[in-house]
């Protein structure tokens, strides 16, 4: 049978993630419009007859500003590096600019065979596609180019066609019916994010994170009990992510309940507060205890 890892690596924003749940058929990582959506490496797995590949989302490449996010570019580039293909994952109706092709070049002189999923085909021309793989072919980015939509599920299974033929033979790496190497309750602190960085604007959700102090399942009901914290880096953010009498918190954490029991197919009973801790993201100490441990420590 195929078998391997790839690497899911490209700019902030370019739809990775949204791309690895279409592949896998599961929602195996958050999605929002904001960079720093994904933070770690998260591994998706799609099992079929003959064949299992395993999925790396990595975080969305970008110019690091703290602790964290340089934390998040060495994990892109450490992920990237110890698998056996990269798909390199390029938002299509940006265009392509020279720091692409020097973000896809560095990618691609690691050695390892690489492809490209030309995405969000569905909101750009056609006929931008054919020039822009004439462009990457003539600046040396000689690879197979996929353009695809994932919102429209177009091309999708030519895309895992393709990455197939790049893997290779061997034995099953993950159990059948394994999609993730991340666990409910990290899933359920992912969702509680996702849904601050699609609720509220601007720096403030880059700069929360989500600790789950109770996850517990009553026992004889389909009903969880979920506690948490939201970390965030000064009172003003408290104050913003709380709202006028509270109703911005109410909003958010009934938003994030919904996305909660969807996931877990069970009610949740919610219970969240709001906490500070200046700086969070430059501190590795808090860094380690929010869980967002250097990859380079973890191999």
């Amino acid at each position: 049978m195929k078998s391997g890892y790839t690497a899911v690596v490209g700019r902030a924003n370019a739809g990775k993630s949204t791309l690895i749940n279409v592949l896998v058929g599961e929602k195996i990582a958050i999605v929002s419009p904001k960079p720093q959506t994904t933070r770690d490496r998260i591994l998706g797995v799609l099992t079929e007859e003959g064949a299992q590949i395993v999925f790396v989302d990595t975080p969305g490449i970008y110019r690091s500003a703290n602790a964290l996010s340089d934390m998040m570019m060495r994990t892109a580039e450490t992920s990237a590096k110890d698998v056996d293909l990269v798909l390199y994952v390029h938002d299509g109706h940006k265009g392509i600019s020279e720091e692409d092709i020097s973000l896809m070049k560095k990618y691609k002189n690691f050695g390892i065979p690489m492809m490209i999923a030309y995405t969000k085909t569905d909101i750009m021309p056609e006929e931008k596609i054919p020039a822009d793989a004439k462009l990457l072919f003539e600046a040396g980015i000689d690879c197979d180019v996929c353009p695809v939509s994932a919102r429209k599920g177009k091309n999708i299974a030519k895309l895992k066609a393709l990455i197939l033929e790049r893997l290779p033979e061997g034995d099953k790496l993950f159990p059948d019916d394994v999609v993730s190497d991340k666990s409910e309750k990290f899933m359920i602190a992912e969702i509680m994010r996702e849904k601050i960085l699609l609720k509220y604007d601007k720096e403030i959700p880059h700069g929360v994170a989500v600790l789950i102090n109770k996850f517990e399942k009553r026992e004889g009901k389909n009903l969880y009990d979920i506690d948490l914290d939201i970390i965030c880096e000064k009172p003003n953010h408290k104050a913003i992510l709380i709202g006028k009498q509270g109703k911005a918190l109410k909003e958010t954490l009934s938003f994030a309940r919904q996305g909660m029991e969807e996931f877990l197919e069970a009610k949740v009973f919610l219970t969240a507060y709001i906490k500070v801790r200046d700086d969070w993201r430059d501190k590795a100490n808090l860094l380690k205890e929010y869980g967002y441990e250097d990859l380079k420590d973890s191999l």
